[in-house]
């Protein structure tokens, strides 16, 4: 029996310059596997809470406290709720409200000679975790840029010197979507 992939693009919603990946995954992953390709594609570190919404349903981790009403990830499949040309949401820290926009661009059989999960594209680094969202990042991206900037010494400090906006490696994504995913 072929295994079918999904082909997803993978976009961060309200950043400019855009964040984005397309990774190429098992129909058969459950949400929480796609949860950890998102997580290592974009290059977020898994340190808060995520939803998937998906045809107005909200999967994601049980909620202990019952606080959120969230269906269980790790019962649902990837093929069972979404096919090609379907659109959905993932969101990751709800304090920060990082809300991505996934898109099922195709599905295919796979290529018994390619590992899976990989990341074959995309652009720019992920925003730091705990940068306040889009408009804090925006406001990291203009510090980073004008060396004159009031906060720009105080920026670079935060993120780090290895933090570069505008770079990104498809093969490391690909490196540690197999070793996590």
């Amino acid at each position: 029996m072929s295994r079918q992939i999904f082909q997803l693009k993978i976009s961060l919603a309200g950043v400019r310059p855009p964040v984005w990946r397309r990774v190429l995954v098992p129909g058969g992953y459950t949400l929480d596997r796609l949860h950890r390709v998102v997580q290592h594609a974009m290059g977020w570190r898994d340190c808060h809470l995520h939803s998937f919404d998906i045809d107005g349903r909200q999967y994601g981790e049980p909620d202990p406290d019952g606080e959120l009403a969230l269906r269980d990830e790790l019962d649902v499949r990837l093929d069972a709720v979404v096919g090609k040309g379907d659109r959905f949401r993932y969101t990751y820290d709800f304090g920060d409200w990082w809300e991505h926009d996934l898109v099922v661009e195709d599905v295919c059989t796979a290529d018994p000679d390619e590992r899976y999960p990989a990341c074959v594209e995309g652009e720019r680094a992920c925003p730091p975790e705990d940068v306040g969202g889009p408009a804090g990042y925006a406001v990291l991206l203009a510090a980073l840029a004008d060396p004159g900037h009031a906060e720009h010494g105080m920026m670079r400090e935060w993120a780090g010197p290895g933090f570069e906006p505008d770079l990104f490696a498809a093969d490391r994504a690909t490196t540690l979507l197999r070793r996590f995913c």
